[in-house]
């Protein structure tokens, strides 16, 4: 492979990684896997023995009041990447000014938004929510929504569609192909609204392989994105996964990289 861009890394401040880690296991009752500490440093250390040369990462806000500062800290990390990472924002609905929050979040150099409504405590096509949506379409500010969880009924696909008919021009990313755990109704719903696209992060471990080239060949690997999930899953097991699949090397090579190089314009 040409590249390798892991277009899904959750990192924190070495002062509270371990804590932040922690709250993930927790939230899905136990990672099947080891994971790691949840810091750059040893982001940067997996992912390079693993080859990968590019990483996108970003932090969820819980409270309104953490943006200014996860956003600060993103954008430092970035700086200090030595060209290694791009970051996204992060933005919480239940902040007094929206506006501010995204216009801060864009000088400070960061590329898209990231928002977990299962995190954050909100169902992605409520009003608050199509906001945010509708400003970062007038800006043309891609959206990383986390998608899919059996246990709620937050970002599930049916309605992920609501913002997709919504805002037809703006660039939504559902990772975990689109619906994480419910992923036979992403398949269903998802492929045809030609502005979403999806990534590769926590699914390979529970879906098979055949129903992993049917979501490659529905979504087109034009649209999808290897990722990681840092630092839930090993670099390279989740590289060796898609490896394992047997695709063309057009799709291997739109997969691993060049899908999110377009999607955010990163220079290789």
């Amino acid at each position: 492979m040409e590249h390798i861009i892991d277009t899904h890394c959750h990192i924190y401040p070495e002062a509270i990684a371990q804590r932040a880690v922690n709250g993930i296991d927790t939230f899905y009752e136990g990672l099947p896997e080891e994971h790691f500490d949840g810091t750059r440093a040893t982001l940067l250390k997996n992912g390079s023995m693993a080859g990968v040369d590019h990483y996108i990462v970003f932090s969820v806000a819980t409270k309104a009041t953490q943006v200014k500062s996860i956003n600060e800290f993103i954008a430092n990390e970035v700086k200090n990447s030595d060209g290694k990472f791009t970051g996204l924002g992060t933005l919480h609905l239940d902040s007094e000014d929206q506006e501010a929050d995204l216009a801060h979040l864009i000088e400070l150099g960061l590329k898209g938004v990231k928002l977990h409504p299962d995190v954050q405590d909100f169902v992605i096509d409520e009003p608050r929510a199509m906001h945010i949506f509708e400003m970062c379409e007038d800006k043309g500010l891609p959206v990383y929504v986390h998608t899919g969880d059996f246990r709620y009924d937050r970002s599930n696909p049916n309605r992920t569609v609501n913002v997709l008919k919504a805002f037809p021009k703006l660039k939504f990313v559902g990772p975990h192909f689109g619906g994480w755990s419910v992923w036979p109704e992403a398949r269903r719903l998802l492929p045809e609204y030609p502005n979403i696209m999806v990534d590769t992060s926590s699914c390979f471990y529970w879906i098979s392989k055949e129903f992993s080239r049917d979501l490659i060949k529905a979504f087109g690997s034009e649209r999808i994105m290897f990722g990681t999930d840092y630092p839930m899953w090993d670099h390279a097991k989740e590289i060796d996964r898609v490896l394992l699949l047997g695709l063309d090397d057009n799709d291997l090579e739109n997969i691993m990289w060049r899908s999110c190089a377009k999607l955010l314009d990163i220079k290789l």
